[in-house]
């Protein structure tokens, strides 16, 4: 019984995290920005180094901050793609918030510690707390988007928008990247991006399809993950997301097989 106490927090914010980044990750496959949540949750690391050098008290500050920079210049991403393939210049900015952030916590004397922390998180260890903000902030994420569903999803699949609803696609997105990257890790939040809603996209071209398929497989991996784990005594977020990329693996295999007996009948 205090086995499953003590596994329930990471369960839950697993769920949270899939709910909300499955739903994310159907709109940035859509735009074939794979790893503008990479992008971006670095960009949000570096507002953590900073806070792991003058104070962890101000990593909320720091964090928000850096994710507000960080939506404005993806804001403009369409406009950039004039000059330059999306796809570079999002790595570019990966590169470079990357390299800040080692830059500043060279400056700490725990500076590879706090650095494997902004990278691989600590979910293990959610606190109660920690679960109801990050829920509130995602359940007014989710309203906001459900408000605007018709006009994100214009921007997302026919193109149609300016910079402003660019810009509030992406800040509400950051807004969910600064609990999220908090909480899980840099690794484990692009992982939740991407391969649930990958993993959809294996079979139905649907979005709700894609959007619940994305759901139950994140949710089944999270629970194995967290129950791998917690038994081998290894680290949950490794765990998690080398559960996803083996999903995926195995069921792009079996999709190839299934497509080759369709083509031999």
């Amino acid at each position: 019984m205090e086995t499953i106490s003590f596994l329930m927090y990471p369960l839950i914010a697993c769920v949270l995290l899939v709910l909300i980044h499955t739903y994310f990750g159907v709109h940035i496959l859509e735009w074939g920005i794979i790893f503008v949540d990479l992008a971006l949750a670095q960009f949000i690391g570096i507002g953590l180094a900073f806070a792991f050098v003058f104070g962890e008290e101000k990593s909320t500050f720091f964090s928000i901050l850096f994710a507000f920079i960080g939506s404005v210049i993806l804001s403009f991403s369409k406009k950039v793609s004039a000059h330059v393939k999306v796809e570079a210049f999002i790595g570019v900015l990966y590169i470079f918030s990357f390299s800040a952030a080692i830059l500043i916590l060279d400056r700490s004397p725990h500076g590879m510690e706090e650095f494997k922390t902004i990278m691989n998180g600590s979910i293990i260890w959610v606190t109660p707390n920690a679960l109801i903000s990050t829920a509130l902030v995602y359940g007014a994420v989710g309203l906001l988007h459900l408000a605007l569903h018709k006009k994100f999803f214009a921007l997302t699949f026919e193109g149609k928008g300016g910079v402003g609803m660019e810009f509030l696609f992406f800040a509400s997105f950051a807004a969910v990247l600064v609990k999220s990257v908090q909480m899980a890790g840099i690794v484990q939040v692009f992982s939740f991006l991407v391969m649930p809603a990958l993993i959809g996209r294996l079979f139905f071209r649907n979005q709700t399809k894609i959007l619940l398929a994305g759901w139950v497989a994140g949710i089944f991996v999270s629970v194995a993950g967290i129950a791998v784990s917690y038994k081998l005594d290894v680290p949950t977020a490794p765990s998690i997301v080398f559960g996803l990329a083996g999903l995926f693996f195995i069921l792009l295999l079996v999709k190839s097989v299934l497509a080759r007996k369709r083509v031999a009948d």
